[in-house]
């Protein structure tokens, strides 16, 4: 029983430190769940838009051939197969936007929801890794990155 209690106390300790690197270098309002052993954040000040992986994709080369040539954090799935891009949250709420994503399997996690961020211990099990770990406060538009998915869906690449 110990031994569960020094890990349970070492697995706090990697997220906790990891919490704070999301918070003070990247922005993120990140917080611990212990009860799920994950780092999480509340959709609000940071928006998140989700996609299968193969649109995620070519919606990264888009956004890295564009004049500023910079893409924000980005968290890979691997079991669902899809990619969460981590924006500002300037999205307009309009159902018509809402649906024509939906038809394409995308969806912009609304304020109030949940997202897992990559953890010490994830990438192991296969839930969450980065493709484009955030280094700053970077985050671009997520009206930006839903041009560059019509972009990348009307071309038909």
């Amino acid at each position: 029983m110990e031994n569960i209690e020094i890990l349970r106390s070492k697995q706090a300790a990697a997220l906790e430190s990891q919490r704070s690197f999301y918070q003070v270098a990247c922005g993120l309002p990140a917080r611990v769940r212990l009860d799920l052993a994950r780092t999480v954040f509340i959709v609000g000040s940071v928006g998140a838009v989700t996609m299968p992986a193969h649109i995620g994709a070519l919606v990264k080369v888009h956004m890295l051939a564009q004049s500023n040539g910079r893409v924000g954090p980005i968290i890979w799935h691997p079991r669902s197969k899809r990619w969460t891009f981590l924006v500002c949250p300037d999205i307009p709420g309009e159902t018509a936007l809402f649906a024509e994503l939906f038809r394409h399997n995308v969806s912009v996690v609304p304020v109030g929801g949940e997202v897992a961020l990559p953890s010490p211990f994830d990438s192991r099990l296969g839930y969450r890794e980065w493709v484009h770990e955030p280094t700053d406060g970077f985050r671009p538009p997520g009206t930006v990155v839903v041009a560059a998915i019509r972009s990348c869906l009307s071309t038909g690449r």
